[in-house]
C-alpha cells in the first residue's frame, strides 16, 4: 500500500519554511530510490565518467583549509573507490598520487542536472515533493561524495535554507546560530558568491587569534543514512565525513529574504572584485574561490546590483497584492531555482517571487515558528552542545532515529551555468605561507594592515546589511 509517512507535505512544508533551529526529519524518505545510491551503485550508473574530486590534507593546522588551499583531480568513481579501499596503485588513476593515509577526497558541489544529464529519469529517485515542494526532484539537488575527513570550511550560504538526505555513511555536523556571526570572525576572502566563510578552523580553534570564539554556541549532530537535516536561513555550518566513504544529496529551498540577500550580494561582489582586481597581485594570491570562474568587470557588477535592486522592489510590489493570498494558499516558494547560488544573470527575470517584509537584521531570524513544534521520534531538535552534553561528547542522533543516543563525536555548490574552473595544484595540498591569504598567517603582523584586513571590515555582513538598507531606501525615494 502507499507508504504513511509521520508528516504530511503540507506539515513537513511548514516546519521548513518556519523552523528557525536545525532539526532532523526521520522516516520521511524510507521509499525513496535515491536511499539505493551509494558510490558502487553511482558508479555503475555513470559508466566511467570522470567527476572532479578535491584533496585535502587529513592533518589539521590552525588554518581552515580552503578550496584554494586543495588539490583537484579528475576520476571517476571506479578510481575513487578502488584508492578508498586500499586496491592497488594501478586501479586508482589520478588518486595514485596522493596517499591515502594522508589525504581526503571529496567530489562535492556536483548538480545531480549535469552529472546525470543524459539519464534524466533518475531525476524521479529524490521526491522533495514529500516535504511540500511538488515537482522538485534531482533535478533541482545536488551529490557530494566523499572519504573520511572531507569536509567543508565553516560558512554560511546567503540565500535560502537547506535540506540534507544522508545515503551512504555518517557525517558530522557542526551548525552555529546566525547570532554567533562575530563569534566566528566571518570573511570574503577567499571570494564566492552567496558564501561567507569562517577564519576560524572548526576542528583546531586559534583561541589566541580568536579569542570571541569561545562565545559561540556549537549543536552538533551526526546525520545518519535514511536521515534529513534541516539546515535553517543564515546558520553556520562546518560538515566533516566520519565514515570511510559518504554520500549526501541537498537541495537548497529558496525564500521571501533571498531578494534582498541578492542585493547584498551584488554590492559584497562589486567591493571585493574592485578592490583586490586593483591591488597588485601577489604571488599566489588565491582570492577567488574554484567555483568563480573569473573575477567579473566593474560594468558588469554594477549591472548585477542595479538588477538586484529593480528585482527587490518588483517583488515588493507584487507582494502587496499577494500577502493575503501567500498567508492563506502557503502558495509553492523556490521551486525555480534548483541551487543556492544560482546568480540574477542581468536581463533575466524571478517566477513567483514575493517578498513580505524586509529583514535588515542578520541575527534576528523574521519567520514566526508554529505554536507548537511535533518534535519527537521523527522529528529531532538539534539542541546547544551545552544542553546535551554526556560524560563522553556530545548529541548524535542514530540511524533507527527512535533514541537520542550521547557519543564521543552540510554543503553548498558552484553557481549554475558556470563550469567550474579546473584549478590544479601540486601533489602537495600544504600551501607555502606566501600562498595563503595575507591574513591567515597565525604569525602575521599585527600593525601591517591588508587589503584583506580592510575587505573583513568593509564587508562585514553587519556593513553589507546596512549599505543595503541606505541604498535601497535612497533608491525607493
Amino acid at each position: 500500500g502507499e507508504d504513511v509517512k509521520p508528516f504530511t507535505p503540507e506539515k513537513a512544508k511548514e516546519i521548513v519554511m518556519s523552523l528557525q533551529k536545525p532539526a532532523v526529519f526521520c522516516n520521511m524518505v524510507d521509499n525513496w530510490p535515491a536511499l539505493h545510491w551509494n558510490v558502487k551503485y553511482l558508479s555503475g550508473v555513470l559508466y566511467g565518467k570522470t567527476i572532479q574530486f578535491r584533496l585535502g590534507l587529513k592533518t589539521v593546522d590552525l588554518v581552515p583549509q580552503f578550496e584554494t588551499r586543495c588539490s583537484y583531480v579528475e576520476a571517476t568513481l571506479e578510481e575513487f573507490l578502488a584508492w578508498s579501499c586500499g586496491q592497488p596503485s594501478c586501479l586508482c588513476g589520478p588518486f595514485r598520487c596522493y596517499d591515502y593515509s594522508k589525504y581526503w577526497a571529496y567530489a562535492d558541489y556536483k548538480y545531480i542536472a549535469r552529472i546525470f544529464e543524459d539519464k534524466p529519469e533518475i531525476f524521479q529517485d529524490i521526491r522533495w515533493s514529500d516535504f511540500g515542494f511538488p515537482g522538485r526532484s534531482g533535478k533541482e539537488s545536488t551529490l557530494w561524495i566523499g572519504s573520511e575527513g572531507a569536509n567543508t570550511p565553516c560558512h554560511l550560504d546567503s540565500y535560502g535554507c537547506n535540506l540534507v538526505l544522508q545515503v551512504q555513511g555518517r557525517k558530522r555536523w557542526h551548525l552555529f546560530p546566525p547570532g554567533d556571526t562575530s563569534f566566528l570572525y566571518p570573511t570574503r576572502i577567499p571570494y564566492e558568491e552567496s558564501s561567507i566563510f569562517s577564519k576560524v578552523n572548526i576542528a583546531n580553534p586559534d583561541l589566541k587569534r580568536f579569542p570571541e570564539f569561545k562565545n559561540s554556541t556549537a549543536h552538533i549532530v551526526t546525520l545518519s543514512p535514511g536521515q534529513v537535516l534541516l539546515v535553517p536561513r543564515h546558520w553556520w555550518h562546518y560538515v566533516e565525513s566520519i565514515d570511510p566513504i559518504t554520500v549526501s544529496i541537498n537541495s537548497w529551498i529558496e525564500l521571501d529574504a533571498d531578494h534582498e540577500a541578492r542585493v547584498e550580494e551584488a554590492i559584497t561582489r562589486m567591493l571585493v572584485c574592485a578592490i583586490k582586481s586593483a591591488e597588485n597581485p601577489s604571488d599566489g594570491d588565491l582570492w577567488l574561490n574554484p567555483t568563480e570562474v573569473e573575477a567579473t568587470s566593474h560594468e558588469i557588477n554594477l549591472q548585477y546590483l542595479n538588477k538586484a535592486v529593480s528585482e527587490y522592489f518588483k517583488c515588493q510590489k507584487t507582494s502587496v497584492s499577494e500577502q493575503t493570498h501567500s498567508r492563506s494558499t502557503g502558495a509553492e516558494q523556490g521551486t525555480s531555482a534548483p541551487c543556492k547560488r544560482k546568480k540574477m544573470e542581468v536581463g533575466c527575470e524571478p517566477e513567483g517571487c514575493r517578498l513580505q517584509t524586509r529583514e535588515f537584521d542578520f541575527s534576528t531570524p523574521k519567520a514566526e515558528e508554529p505554536q507548537e513544534i511535533p518534535f519527537g521520534p521523527h522529528l529531532i531538535q538539534v539542541l546547544p552542545e551545552s544542553q546535551e552534553r554526556g560524560s563522553m561528547g556530545t548529541i548524535a542522533v542514530e540511524s533507527d532515529s527512535r533514541d537520542l543516543l550521547h557519543e564521543n563525536e552540510g554543503e553548498h555548490t558552484g553557481k549554475l551555468h558556470c563550469k567550474r574552473k579546473q584549478l590544479v595544484m601540486s601533489n602537495d595540498c600544504e600551501t607555502p605561507a606566501h600562498q595563503m591569504d595575507s591574513d591567515s598567517s597565525p604569525h602575521a603582523s599585527q600593525t601591517a594592515l591588508s587589503t584583506n584586513d580592510l575587505l573583513d571590515c568593509l564587508v562585514s555582513p553587519h556593513v553589507i546589511n546596512l549599505v543595503a538598507r541606505l541604498l535601497l531606501e535612497r533608491t525607493e525615494v
